[in-house]
């Protein structure tokens, strides 16, 4: 069963920064298809039905409730809509992958679970295995009757994860590797059945090997007790001359890293979806107890300071919707593109998903954080009720924190962000020095009248593409100062990667509310026009104040004088009148008691 989005152009990875695009060119929540949507329908209700009522559960380490509720996800087709029909799978497509993370997502610690399980302790088997290893493992994969982990991080190398310690030597006689090492906070360790495992071949070659639970020298050490995500398992796991069979290697010997980052950037947009789910969940929470929780005789939803909050919020959650199913859409479309009978099919399709890379990383960090967000607004909502155990703004507090470090730390991902933009610039497959040099062309000649722009979000689109601008601006003036040393300076890196996703974010949230206008009416799009605009107002201030950090750091005297008098330039538009803006999100959102868009 396939499920293919609407939108059949492939573009370039990046491209979003040197391209406009045309509103039918973009994927959003509006297009999803009748699967889509019966999809999303089956992982809500199993989130409330079966995931909620045993919360408590899975927090007090109850995992037989945990494998349970994986069997009937697998029952649902919830786990399986990655894998191939020939192995007991959907084979759906991203869109549906990214929305039952969504969905899934009510409750952190299931999540998790099910996330380590569906994703990276199965797609490696997915992309990488032999058809015997797909033969053995997916089908029961599939259902849950095994389920999955995935074991790259150690004490040492947590993001510098190429540099593990531990070692596989093949024995004499050739039939089996003996692995000797530690993992560590590996999800599903205290009772999964199945590792994907990397080590280095003689000490060298860094290599991926599927370990069953049961292989002789294979150990669990002691569950981590940590400060959220309690209802999933984290242990590390001990290898004391583990014996794996040959025919267990996973791709090819020194070849891990490919399976390695090629899995993260598929958890890194999962995560983001994820990340979304959660931060609707946390707001719906937010603006529940806001409705019914009195001071000075009104109900605090009524005060503009909290109003001011659970605004901020839903805009913020509809900017993560458009964003992260923009880039799945573009993963489909390349996808798409893929010829599953060709011998080398494995090789198209990850080659199909490392084209966003970037986009993957921007996804996780911005989702990431903006989940943060949220929940530490919630809790501010429910004041004092909010540090208290028994209500929930508090576990979803503790249960967000882990998201910046998972799937590469957003520090390290924002280094992937500008280190993949320029790789790329330089290898000449991503156009951005010339971008870059005629943006500072045009900015050296001095203001033009520029092409008119029309329609009732004209302003936006024009904000957007000077954003875009300023953006490539600064990154270009840094480029010139340090050329290929700029990999060293990690702060101008990471605010070059802040630009980079605010722009995506903007652009992302425009696009969509565009085409919602353009598709229901004017009238009908009133809100996420809103939203657009009031998320817009404090992305433009973001990229603004990263563009003067570069700026500052890269040029002195008379050459910053000119670069912050074009920044200003560039930077210049008429301020947004929030408050009004955030008043009516807020006044929707309360009347209908939770995120809407209409």
């Amino acid at each position: 069963m396939s499920s293919a989005t609407s939108v059949p152009t492939r573009f370039p990875g990046g491209s979003f920064l040197l391209e406009s695009r045309a509103l039918e060119e973009v994927f959003t929540p509006e297009d999803f298809s009748e699967q889509h949507q019966l999809i999303a329908q089956t992982a809500e209700e199993f989130a409330q039905k079966e995931i909620l009522p045993n919360l408590e559960k899975m927090e007090h380490k109850d995992y037989s409730v945990s494998r349970e509720l994986l069997k009937k996800a697998g029952e649902l087709g919830l786990s399986s809509s990655e894998i191939p029909e020939a192995y007991g799978g959907l084979e759906m497509d991203k869109v549906t992958a990214a929305v039952i993370c969504d969905h899934i997502a009510k409750y952190a610690g299931f999540a998790t679970t099910w996330g380590g399980h569906t994703g990276i302790g199965t797609l490696p088997i997915v992309y990488f295995g032999t058809e015997q290893q797909k033969q053995k493992y997916l089908p029961r994969l599939a259902t849950g009757e095994i389920i999955g982990a995935y074991a790259l991080s150690e004490a040492t190398s947590g993001s510098d994860a190429l540099n593990c310690r531990a070692r596989a030597v093949l024995s004499s006689d050739g039939k089996h590797y003996v692995l000797n090492g530690e993992k560590m906070w590996i999800t599903n360790a205290g009772f999964a059945d199945l590792f994907t495992v990397f080590a280095k071949v003689d000490g060298e070659k860094f290599t991926a090997f599927l370990v069953e639970r049961t292989f002789p020298g294979f150990s669990i050490g002691a569950e981590e007790h940590k400060m959220g995500i309690r209802g999933s398992s984290t242990c590390p796991i001990i290898l004391n001359d583990c014996q794996v069979p040959a025919e267990n290697v996973l791709g090819e010997i020194g070849k891990g890293h490919l399976i390695a980052f090629n899995i993260l950037n598929i958890g890194r947009f999962k995560l983001g979806a994820m990340c979304v789910g959660g931060a609707r969940n946390s707001l719906d929470s937010a603006i529940a107890y806001a409705k019914q929780r009195k001071a000075f005789n009104k109900v605090i939803a009524d005060f503009g300071l909290v109003r001011e909050k659970l605004a901020n919020m839903a805009a913020s959650i509809y900017v993560g919707e458009a964003m992260t199913y923009r880039t799945v859409g573009l993963m489909d479309s390349a996808l798409a593109a893929v010829d599953k009978s060709a011998a080398d099919a494995g090789k198209q399709t990850l080659k199909a998903i490392e084209e966003y890379a970037v986009e993957c990383s921007i996804i996780k960090v911005w989702a990431s954080e903006m989940l943060d967000f949220v929940v530490d607004e919630t809790v501010q909502i429910y004041g004092g009720y909010g540090f208290v155990e028994e209500y929930p703004a508090e576990r979803a507090y503790r249960d967000a924190r882990i998201n910046r470090i998972f799937e590469g730390t957003n520090e390290i991902n924002r280094l992937i962000i500008t280190g993949f933009l320029l790789k790329r610039a330089m290898s000449g497959q991503l156009q951005l020095m010339p971008a870059i040099k005629q943006i500072m062309d045009e900015v050296l000649a001095g203001p033009s009248m520029g092409d008119e722009v029309e329609g009732v979000l004209a302003e936006e689109q024009k904000l957007v593409a000077s954003m875009k601008k300023l953006g490539l601006f600064a990154a270009g003036a840094a480029t010139q100062k340090y050329m290929q040393a700029i990999q060293d300076q990690q702060e101008i890196m990471g605010a070059i990667a802040d630009m980079t996703v605010e722009v995506y974010a903007m652009e992302s949230a425009l696009i969509r509310a565009e085409k919602i206008a353009t598709a229901q009416g004017e009238a009908a799009a009133a809100l996420p026009i809103a939203a657009t605009k009031l998320y817009l107002a404090k992305a433009a201030d973001k990229i603004e104040s990263s563009a003067r950090k570069v700026i500052a750091a890269v040029a002195d005297g008379d050459m910053l004088r000119t670069q912050l008098s074009i920044l200003r330039r560039l930077a210049k538009h008429d301020p947004y009148n929030v408050i009004e803006l955030q008043q009516q999100i807020a006044l929707k959102i309360v009347e209908r008691g939770k995120y809407t868009l209409a």
